[in-house]
């Protein structure tokens, strides 16, 4: 009954806050409530090129935050990188099982550790059209999470990071306007980022390969890309593809 009072009382201050300075400090007391003393609410981009299309709140030691904002770890960050291949929030233990780790994350995360950075938990944010984003927990590596919070942290990261994105009033990095293809153009799409030629594509679907070429372009000139590989990137940004349809198991 203890986690449901919980739940009760900081899910309805997340969702009152009305500025994003109120959420910020919203966010600081119930990550203190939950028995962490950090928190990070942002999108996965290069903050300084962002400008102010990105959200991005924190509470994080100032040394940690200005050399995370120099080097423009938002888009490297191997937690935000394991926050891609889940639906779920998840303790930063686990990172090594959600995706491979290179020499350089070891040394940020251990960098992080220095910094008073140490074990966290994320709650991946993932809005079709939008830069991808994520509610962080953290705390000292000396100092132990409480494990039934978890759940808690659970539904306040999802709530926080949804009023941030309401509170800033903009869908930011979306693709505008949004580019709606034809049937034939998705299948067109679709069987060349599973590798397939025009002409291969065109055997598959019944049609000629100048018809598939022609289907490609007009797709390509609806995401306003000239060139392939953008289009793969952004049909499968914006949901008109997922990696289910173009990796079959």
């Amino acid at each position: 009954m203890h986690m449901y009072k919980l739940v009760a009382d900081v899910v309805p201050r997340i969702i009152a806050a009305d500025t994003l300075g109120d959420l910020t400090d919203t966010l600081g007391a119930v990550a203190t409530q939950l028995g962490f003393a950090h928190f990070a609410l942002s999108h996965h981009v290069d903050l300084a090129r962002a400008g102010g299309r990105a959200i991005r709140l924190h509470n994080y030691p100032e040394r940690w935050a200005a050399y995370y904002e120099t080097n423009a770890l938002g888009v490297t960050d191997p937690v935000h990188r394991a926050s891609h291949v889940t639906s779920i929030g998840f303790r930063w233990s686990r990172i090594p099982e959600l995706i491979p780790l290179t020499a350089r994350d070891r040394q940020m995360l251990a960098r992080g550790r220095d910094e008073g950075i140490g074990d966290g938990f994320t709650v991946p944010a993932h809005v079709p059209g939008e830069a991808r984003g994520s509610c962080s927990f953290a705390n000292p590596a000396d100092r132990e999470m409480t494990r039934e919070h978890l759940p808690v942290a659970q539904l306040v990261g999802a709530f926080a990071f949804e009023r941030a994105r309401r509170l800033a009033a903009v869908r930011p990095f979306a693709v505008t306007p949004r580019a709606v293809l034809t049937d034939r153009q998705r299948d067109c799409v679709l069987w060349v980022a599973r590798g397939k030629g025009d002409w291969e594509t065109s055997r598959i679907l019944g049609v000629s390969e100048e018809t598939v070429a022609c289907h490609i372009k007009h797709a390509c000139e609806r995401y306003d890309v000239n060139k392939r590989t953008l289009l793969m990137i952004r049909t499968l940004f914006d949901g008109t593809l997922t990696f289910g349809d173009i990796v079959q198991r």
